[in-house]
């Protein structure tokens, strides 16, 4: 029988790494994951993110994302996890100033914080759970690696990763994964969700940024 699988998805790096730039942002991810683990029974996905904030530059981003959390809240077993999200302006020194002029420019910095943390706790958590037979997180931040070697050594229990990264992926992910498979444009394409969503609340669409 099919593998009794969670996913752990890390929604900054899935969102950086896979769709940042592009028509596809927005995602089943429950539909992409049956699509790159065929060998596995999807029972769990857990949606690790941290709310954004309006910039001068975008300040509809809030709303476009919680547009997109209403879409995840249709799939079936799909539950979203949150840490926190901070912006604030920083003093950086420039890579070439110009002679005589000034050496430093005023950035925004935005920070999320808390999903690896989570991410970690509830992988070690629901492995002494017992609750699946294989993990598979969405990532390519080697952070993770000490909770992946802990279940996989300690526990005895298959960790996959699906990287959304284009470059190579993560060296120590790489080495103690019991798998890893690149997430690529036409899965990414195959798993958009339709443009006009039916919930409790009644119908929603797509952000017009996105289309």
């Amino acid at each position: 029988m099919a593998p009794r699988t969670f996913v752990y998805v890390d929604g900054f790096n899935l969102y950086y790494g896979a769709v940042k730039d592009t028509k596809l942002k927005w995602l089943n991810i429950r539909r992409l994951c049956e699509l790159l683990l065929p060998e596995c029974t999807i029972q769990t996905v857990k949606y690790f993110t941290a709310r954004v904030s309006g910039r001068k530059d975008d300040p509809d981003k809030p709303t476009r994302q919680q547009i997109y959390l209403r879409a995840l809240r249709t799939l079936p077993d799909l539950q979203i996890i949150y840490g926190s999200f901070l912006s604030h302006d920083v003093l950086m020194p420039l890579a070439e100033p110009t002679p005589g002029g000034t050496r430093f420019a005023k950035v925004v910095r935005t920070e999320e914080k808390g999903s690896d943390v989570n991410i970690a706790a509830h992988l070690v958590d629901d492995a002494h759970r017992g609750s699946f037979e294989v993990a598979v997180l969405v990532t390519n931040d080697s952070d993770l690696i000490a909770p992946i070697r802990l279940v996989r050594r300690e526990l005895g229990l298959p960790v996959g990763i699906l990287n959304p990264h284009e470059q190579t992926p993560s060296v120590v992910l790489l080495r103690e994964a019991s798998f890893m498979k690149q997430i690529r444009h036409g899965a990414l394409a195959a798993s958009q969700f339709p443009d006009v969503i039916q919930d409790s609340k009644g119908k929603f669409h797509k952000p017009d940024a996105w289309r």
